[in-house]
């Protein structure tokens, strides 16, 4: 169980769109976090691969090329 306070605005808002629609703000509140989550885990998620890549070894395209045999 999670309780927040919204500002009057934002609660307002949130009530139209549930009248509206016929959905509950619950569900909207819950759909929000769920989206923003997934955001910031992506975000983490990349933040970590581009760690990683800035310590791995970067091996030039020249080389990538040579090895397989499509240099010019």
């Amino acid at each position: 169980m999670l309780a927040i306070r919204l500002p009057s605005e934002i609660e307002k808002r949130l009530e139209e769109l549930a009248k509206k629609t016929g959905r509950t703000k619950s569900y909207y509140v819950r759909q929000a976090i769920l989206e923003y989550l997934e955001d910031l885990e992506d975000y983490y998620l990349a933040e970590e691969r581009l760690r990683v890549f800035g310590e791995a070894k970067a091996i030039p395209l020249e080389e990538i090329m040579k090895g397989y045999g499509l240099e010019d």
